[in-house]
């Protein structure tokens, strides 16, 4: 390079305006690391010739590699200019701007490079990284595949593959792709560590092992590979094993939270609670939203339908925590206990290690009485999500002359209809993603928020922190989490008097604020104009057709049992159900035949467009809820769409939802109270057609007026509660139960 920059200035002696010789000595520069240089040269190229798309291109990409990102961007649109069809220009134009976070503009740009060239296979498998970043997930895997199809030896697209199914939850399919990756490429460490990651998530644990060890024969310092290594060892018993993969893991990476996390485990497998505390409190510190591990192998299990060893490991998760033990999130177990006692109990001791009161922040002070009492809505899902569809309209139509509507959002920027929608229904709509737990309290409070409402709890991407911290002098938690918050820094839980009756407050630590109904709706949420088949979703022509459409985590052998005697007892029925990964199918699959019923009576139906999703529900003729842990969402989507929904009520929040949601639908008929009721009022249904149709009947008549969905009406009684709370408040008095009539 040196020797050609040499000629090259003997040459712009006789030659001094030839814009190419000074592009080419540009490229001398670069190849040899003196950008400063390079970028020099690429200045004068363009300086003679200002339409010299290459010189163009070559200057952005070396202000790009300077840090000149905005720079970058105009020389790359310049070069487009001058060449419209210019690939290269195109392709590092999306590059930058991935990197300045510009991420819609970045798929435009990358989709102009293969509207120029469709067979351009990196920048397939970029798009698809771009989409990754938008959360766009199944956009995603069409690039990648469409990448792989292109070269069929493409180990990272291959790996990305494997990414972007794992977080679906299509751990079967992320397997292939991440074999298929490392097949190509025997090197390629964090293919290796992925592909464990993901046997591990299929439960089949020694060949994770495998793949840990793999990965760490390629590089001895990969942390992540050790922390991997060692929760998978700890899981097959290795407990000494496990902890050297632990011990070397921090001291590659001395504040890696995980490896806390799991040294509390392994401790606490070794019945030595104390260490197994100070690790997971350690953890705690390092990142807060982390989960115990025992109840992440449950959660897996009840996801993947893995219910071999599922009564044993319930038996040792309900011992630990009748010792108080940390064993489980809140969220895992609600699948798992209808016991509000337990469940009450093993939030306690959740929140007292992971999330106690925090004083990092001085006791908040007082706020003055405002014209309008200022709402904080806290949410990590003000995006498509069941929480938003419920909430959207609630937000719009709260009166703004006695109250002034704040959201403060955890979850990643989406610019989704219903993140659009929610930013222009509320007042203030606060991007709190990047801001740390303190913060997010500190600007609540300099807002004055006057009532701090948790549309999280303790579910995924939760801040609970924020509220340990105190937000705001009143706080409360509605809809997101279906139970206690366990935290005396909760003042008050909106629900209703069938999902907790007097008898049961003990059960919250929370005061509850009672309203006539529990669950808000969206009264725009209009039913999509498409109409399927049966044939459209897999369904026979003729026959009684059951449906189930909650998440595979809902599913317990004991709602299995019912299903099948259901089955049983109604010649020609079939069952449709969601299952969203091919493991949980199979696994379905093998527990209908257990229980003596053909495997073609149960349907697995696809993960559709939400449009899709509700007109499925109108080929169904009766949906059976879970228990204990009811339809939410789901419950009110499918009376919206005139499928009548049979559920069982329990004893514990989640357990009673579907049975508020019914009767706020005028339809306290289909609200059963024992398994023999529920399965014997199931089959009644399916085999007389005439009470069906009159259920059917009534539920079409009573979409219009129901409670259920007069969001107007609701929003007036939620009011009405926040009013008296704040008045309360105010008036210098302890929160106490609200009753609104």
């Amino acid at each position: 390079y040196q020797e050609a920059i040499d000629s090259i200035k003997l040459l712009n002696e006789s030659y001094p305006n030839v814009p190419f010789l000074f592009n080419l000595i540009g490229a001398c520069y670069k190849s040899l690391g003196q950008l400063k240089a390079a970028a020099q040269m690429f200045e004068t190229a363009v300086g003679i010739k200002p339409d010299y798309a290459e010189a163009l291109k070559n200057l952005g990409i070396t202000l790009d590699d300077l840090g000149q990102l905005d720079d970058a961007v105009k020389c790359f649109e310049k070069a487009i200019i001058a060449d419209t069809n210019y690939v290269d220009a195109h392709y590092n134009l999306a590059i930058t701007l991935k990197k300045l976070g510009l991420l819609d503009a970045a798929v435009k740009s990358y989709e102009n490079v293969l509207t120029i060239n469709p067979n351009f296979a990196q920048a397939h498998n970029n798009l698809g990284n771009v989409f990754k970043s938008l959360d766009k997930n199944h956009a995603a895997v069409d690039c990648y595949e469409k990448a792989i199809a292109i070269n069929p030896n493409f180990a990272e697209a291959y790996s990305n593959l494997g990414n972007v199914l794992k977080d679906l939850n299509h751990f079967d399919r992320a397997l292939i792709a991440y074999q298929k990756a490392v097949a190509i490429n025997p090197n390629f460490i964090e293919a290796h560590n992925n592909l464990g990651i993901t046997f591990d998530e299929l439960g089949q644990i020694n060949f994770a092992v495998q793949s840990f060890k793999h990965a760490i024969s390629i590089n001895p310092n990969f942390a992540e590979a050790h922390k991997n290594l060692g929760y998978n060892l700890l899981k097959l018993g290795k407990v000494k094993a496990a902890n050297n993969s632990f011990m070397m893991a921090l001291k590659i990476k001395p504040n890696y939270a995980e490896v806390y996390k799991h040294l509390g485990h392994l401790f606490k497998k070794n019945k030595q609670i104390g260490k197994a505390i100070e690790n997971f409190i350690q953890a705690h510190k390092i990142k807060p939203e982390m989960d115990f591990i025992l109840g992440d192998i449950l959660n897996a299990t009840m996801h993947l339908c893995f219910w071999d060893s599922l009564q044993e490991l319930e038996e040792e998760l309900i011992q630990k925590i009748k010792n108080n033990e940390r064993v489980i999130a809140p969220f895992p177990l609600l699948p798992l206990i209808d016991d509000p006692a337990l469940l009450r109990s093993n939030t306690e001791v959740f929140v007292s290690k992971v999330h106690p009161k925090s004083n990092i922040l001085s006791q908040i002070e007082n706020h003055p009485k405002h014209q309008k009492i200022r709402i904080g809505y806290f949410s990590a899902d003000f995006r498509k999500h069941p929480v938003a569809y419920l909430t959207a309209e609630l937000y719009e139509v709260h009166n703004r002359s006695h109250f002034e509507i704040h959201a403060f959002s955890f979850g990643k920027e989406t610019n989704d209809e219903m993140n659009l929608r929610i930013k222009a229904g509320v007042d203030h709509f606060h991007d709190v993603h990047s801001m740390t737990h303190k913060e997010i309290a500190e600007l609540a409070r300099s807002l004055e928020i006057d009532i701090a409402v948790d549309l999280t709890g303790h579910t995924a991407n939760s801040r609970t922190d924020v509220f340990a911290m105190s937000a705001a002098p009143i706080q409360l938690s509605y809809i997101g989490y279906l139970g206690t918050m366990g935290a005396d820094y909760y003042d008050y839980l909106v629900a209703d008097p069938i999902m907790i009756p007097k008898e049961s407050q003990k059960y919250y630590v929370e005061k509850i604020v009672y309203l006539p109904s529990f669950q808000v709706n969206d009264s725009k949420d209009l039913p999509p104009d498409i109409t399927l088949t049966r044939k459209d979703v897999g369904l026979p022509d003729k026959g009684f057709v059951f449906c189930c459409f909650n998440n595979t985590y809902k599913f317990t052998p004991t709602t299995f049992d019912s299903w099948a005697r259901i089955l049983k007892a109604v010649d020609d029925s079939v069952l449709i159900i969601f299952a969203n990964n091919e493991l949980s199918k199979a696994n379905l699959t093998k527990e209908i035949k257990k229980r003596g019923i053909d495997s073609d009576r149960l349907i697995f139906g696809d993960s559709v467009s939400r449009p899709e999703y509700l007109a499925r529900f109108r080929v169904a003729d009766l949906f059976l809820d879970t228990q204990p842990y009811n339809a939410g969402t789901t419950a009110s989507d499918a009376l919206r769409m005139g499928l009548p929904l049979l559920t069982l009520k329990g004893q514990s929040f989640n357990s009673r939802e579907a049975a508020s949601i019914l009767n706020s639908a005028n339809l306290p008929e289909l609200i059963t109270n024992s398994p023999e009721e529920y399965e014997s009022l199931a089959i009644e249904l399916a085999t007389n057609p005439e009470k069906m149709k009159a259920i059917k009947d009534k539920l079409a008549s009573n979409l219009s007026t129901a409670p259920l969905y007069d969001t107007k009406l609701f929003t007036k009684n939620l009011e009405s509660a926040y009013t008296q709370m704040y008045e309360k408040y105010h008036n210098g008095l302890e929160p106490d139960h609200i009753y609104v009539e």
